[in-house]
C-alpha cells in the first residue's frame, strides 16, 4: 500500500477544497470521490467535477442517492425550508449516516486504489452540531475501517479543530484564498462564492472570512 497516496472526500465546497490543497501538498498523489446523495443543488457535483478538472486530479462520483430514502431533512427533501437546530437539536440539514456511509466507501476505494490515507473536511469547532462530524466519531470509524479491511488506513481531519477563520487561514497558507472564495460553493441556495449570504452556511464562512481578512490587514 502507498504511505504517499490519498483519497479526499470532495463536495466542492470550502472545506474540502481546502483539504484538497491541503493533500497536494503533503502526499505525492492525490484522488477525489463525490457522493451524489440527492443533495439539493446538483450544481454542487458540476462544480466538484470543475475543480476537479483545473486541478488535474482523478475523480470518481459516487451514487448514494439512497441516503435521501432514509430520513427527511431538508438536504435531500427539497420541499423543506431550511432551519437551525434549537437548543439541544440539530438543523435539519443534518443527514443521518452520511459520514459514516462516505467514510466507509471512501474506504473501501481506498483500498482498491491502494491509498493509506482518507481525507475529509469535517470539523468539530464549526459543526453546526452534526453528530457525524466529531473527533469520536471519525476515530471510531478510523477503527472500524482498518478493523473491517485488516489495513492501517488513517482518517486525516486537516480542519477538525480549526474555525472558519482558521480555516481560510489554512487556504491562504497554500495560496488559493482567492481561488477557494471564488470557485467554491459551500451555500445552501447553491450560488457559488460568496454566496446568498443569508443562509447559515453562508453566514458562517463569510463571518470567519472577514475575520481573517481583517486580522491579515491589522498585522
Amino acid at each position: 500500500m502507498d504511505r504517499q497516496k490519498a483519497i479526499v472526500v470532495f463536495s466542492g465546497g470550502q472545506d474540502s477544497t481546502t483539504c484538497m490543497f491541503h493533500a497536494m501538498a503533503n502526499y505525492d498523489e492525490v484522488e477525489l470521490v463525490t457522493f451524489n446523495y440527492g443533495q439539493r443543488h446538483s450544481t454542487e457535483i458540476e462544480v466538484a467535477k470543475n475543480i476537479a478538472m483545473e486541478q488535474g486530479l482523478k475523480h470518481r462520483i459516487l451514487d448514494m442517492s439512497l441516503l435521501g430514502q432514509l430520513s427527511p431533512n431538508a438536504l435531500t427533501d427539497h420541499s423543506m425550508d431550511i432551519a437551525e437546530g434549537e437548543g439541544a437539536g440539530v438543523p435539519n440539514t443534518f443527514v443521518p449516516a452520511r459520514n459514516m456511509l462516505f467514510l466507509s466507501f471512501a474506504s473501501a476505494l481506498a483500498y482498491q486504489i491502494g491509498a493509506k490515507t482518507i481525507i475529509t473536511g469535517v470539523c468539530e469547532t464549526d459543526f453546526s452540531g452534526y453528530p457525524d462530524c466529531r473527533d469520536v466519531f471519525v476515530k471510531s470509524m478510523n477503527v472500524t475501517a482498518n478493523l473491517a479491511m485488516d489495513r492501517d488506513f488513517v482518517i486525516e481531519t486537516p480542519l477538525m479543530w480549526l474555525d472558519k477563520k482558521e480555516t481560510w487561514a489554512l487556504a491562504d497558507k497554500h495560496g488559493q484564498l482567492d481561488y477557494i472564495r471564488n470557485k467554491t460553493l459551500t451555500c445552501y441556495e447553491g450560488v457559488i462564492g460568496d454566496g446568498c449570504g443569508e443562509c447559515p452556511a453562508c453566514r458562517l464562512r463569510n463571518a470567519g472570512l472577514e475575520a481573517y481578512l481583517n486580522e491579515k490587514e491589522g498585522q
